[in-house]
């Protein structure tokens, strides 16, 4: 069987100063699914999706999206691609001085000549989308929104230029188990709706498992096991079962 990789992350650097964070990084995503990217705090899994669509540069390694180096391109082709990708930040990164739908209809008024009745209409429909009624969200400031709505306003706004790729950076991170299962649910039913190949990045083991269908993980910079669901927890590999079985090796260091 012949499987499309629509990302294909290929020796993959990255240091910060004398850290070196990815250390030949190399990844494939198919087309059409959802990867997951598990991996310690700190670990790097946000410094990859950050490559994916350019926020960063990599000291080494290519990062192909469809046919475009992303690591070489040039900023008007950039540009292009990053409208085809949607992008989740861990904090929902919403504007503070915009209402729920002028975040939602930001993109839109950046890279559309739409009218304002249709751009209304498509926030309207995305909110619905993502399981909130816009009579009683649109014009709420986020300071109003729970952090489970406001994870879901921001997922609204990635998706509001039907991207063909979506990257979720700990999604549900600092949510209460139902918000975070709410969450999980949301992101398959935008694959399945929408059709869209998904990158999610978690320490979230069991929110992950319900998401995902191929998984891959980041350890000491450098991709150390990949396969779908069942291979991947049934991975002899130490340092995944450490992390799948949630025990720490070793005596505890105090730090002073």
């Amino acid at each position: 069987m012949i499987v499309d990789h629509i990302i294909r992350i290929k020796d993959l650097h990255k240091s910060f100063g004398p850290k070196k964070v990815l250390k030949g990084v190399n990844l494939n995503v198919v087309r059409g699914k959802t990867t997951v990217i598990l991996g310690l705090s700190g670990g790097g899994k946000s410094t990859i999706i950050k490559h994916i669509v350019r926020l960063l540069k990599p000291d080494k390694g290519e990062v192909w999206v469809e046919d475009v180096d992303m690591a070489r391109a040039d900023e008007e082709t950039v540009f292009r691609m990053r409208k085809r990708i949607g992008y989740l930040f861990q904090s929902g990164a919403l504007f503070d001085s915009m209402n729920v739908y002028e975040n939602v209809s930001f993109p839109l008024r950046e890279h559309t000549k739409l009218s304002e009745k249709e751009i209304k209409k498509k926030v309207e429909e995305r909110l619905l989308l993502v399981g909130l009624n816009p009579r009683d969200v649109l014009y709420l400031y986020p300071d109003e929104l729970s952090g489970g709505m406001r994870k879901r306003v921001g997922l609204a706004r990635s998706t509001i230029l039907d991207p063909q790729i979506i990257l979720y950076d700990e999604p549900t991170s600092g949510l209460d188990p139902i918000t975070s299962d709410l969450i999980t649910r949301l992101i398959r039913k935008m694959q399945e709706e929408l059709h869209v190949t998904s990158v999610l990045i978690s320490h979230d083991i069991k929110e992950s498992f319900k998401a995902g269908d191929y998984f891959a993980m980041l350890y000491d910079g450098r991709i150390i096991e990949y396969g779908d669901k069942n291979s991947f927890k049934n991975s002899s590999n130490p340092y995944v079962r450490q992390f799948l079985e949630g025990r720490a090796e070793g005596p505890i260091k105090v730090v002073r």
